[in-house]
């Protein structure tokens, strides 16, 4: 089922401003459901300006024909940009209400540098006695100790500073341990 009209810039025939290429028509129970939701106040507040950008840019039936809101107008209404306006039109017309509704995925996947077994000898190194000539570990020292010691290929100062601040081991205290 088609969520919206996909118009073309070049299909404006004499208009100034350029047509919406991604025109939101809601059915009557999408409205129902979206003005549900903004009333019962519980959703999360992105969630609730989603839907909030949804009805003000709604075209269906129920308008009277009137022109549409354009991204700027919805965006000055709702205290948001645009670009935000914008790009929720286009998940409302390519993935759907639930889409639109939701926040999305996060484009880039990052492959951890520590696996468990990693993360266990840098705590152990940690945990350690500091190297001779020093009084604690820094967290430089340790990420080049990893590394030195093929636990790891290699690591930044702030991953080792972000693994071991799940853990009890305090590496910069004069004690191991």
């Amino acid at each position: 089922m088609i969520r919206g009209i996909l118009r073309r810039p070049d299909d404006h025939k004499g208009v100034a401003a350029m047509k919406k290429k991604y025109l939101v028509k809601l059915t009557k129970e999408e409205r129902v459901r979206l003005r549900g939701l903004i009333s019962a106040g519980t959703a999360p507040a992105r969630m609730l300006t989603r839907a909030r950008i949804l009805l003000k840019a709604d075209t269906g039936e129920h308008t009277g024909g009137g022109p549409a809101l354009t991204d700027g107008q919805v965006a000055e209404m709702l205290e948001t940009s645009s670009a935000t306006v914008g790009r929720v039109r286009e998940r409302f017309f390519r993935q759907g209400l639930d889409a639109a509704l939701e926040r999305s995925m996060p484009d880039r996947v990052y492959k951890r540098t520590l696996d468990g077994r990693a993360e266990a000898h840098l705590i152990a190194l940690a945990c350690s006695e500091a190297p001779e000539g020093r009084e604690r570990w820094s967290m430089r020292l340790l990420a080049e100790k990893a590394v030195e010691l093929g636990i790891v290929e290699s690591v930044s100062h702030e991953t080792v500073r972000k693994t071991l601040k799940k853990t009890s081991c305090v590496p910069t205290s004069s004690k191991g341990g």
